[in-house]
């Protein structure tokens, strides 16, 4: 399988399509049940030991193919997760599609001028952001019978997750839904044998 440059796809991403995710799993054991099996072969690939790889968030998926399951991570953009890791799950016949983009999110509302005038809703505030898009066929995930569903005692930094966004909404300035919605301005991830995507 080749590592793919990521496509237009991605551009379907956003806030509310992060919080249907969200809701989904939370409302669907079978859900939860397929993403344990996907994060199984994560783990058993090692990619944890690579820096930033534990602090991505899902935010698309999974998505269930014929032969495939496919999930969409996102990571800020100060901490893209590294690329080596991608090596070892191209090894064992995964997909990778990578992108650096950005997504608008609701500010914190602390007065009206968080406002979009004449509402109750919030401004939005753009945020630059990596998406990892990681495709495991079905019968690999059969074929990995043993490994934890957890991260083996390993933690998460939230503080150090929160931090990073928040750097980065302090750099853009805030903006009304209603101007037009930008494009994601750069792909990342070439082929193999052309290099790796760097920050």
């Amino acid at each position: 399988m080749t590592h793919k440059v990521a496509d237009d796809w991605f551009n379907s991403v956003d806030f509310d399509s992060i919080v249907s995710t969200v809701k989904g799993i939370m409302t669907s054991d079978g859900t939860m049940s397929i993403l344990l099996d996907f994060e199984r072969v994560l783990d058993e690939s090692d990619i944890y030991a690579f820096k930033n790889w534990l602090l991505g968030e899902l935010v698309s998926g999974p998505e269930v193919g014929r032969y495939t399951v496919s999930c969409t991570f996102m990571w800020p953009y100060d901490l893209m997760p590294d690329p080596t890791a991608v090596k070892r799950l191209l090894a064992i016949g995964c997909d990778v599609e990578w992108k650096k983009t950005e997504i608008k999110v609701p500010v914190e509302v602390d007065n009206y001028d968080d406002l979009i005038p004449g509402t109750n809703y919030p401004k939005y505030s753009k945020r630059h952001v990596w998406l990892v898009r990681i495709t495991i066929p079905m019968e690999l995930m059969d074929d990995i019978k043993e490994g934890s569903i957890d991260l083996a005692g390993n933690t998460i930094d939230l503080e150090e997750l929160d931090n990073a966004y928040n750097k980065d909404l302090d750099k853009e300035g805030i903006e009304d839904t209603g101007a037009e919605d930008t494009q994601a301005d750069a792909t990342a991830a070439a082929q193999p044998d052309a290099g790796i995507p760097t920050a």
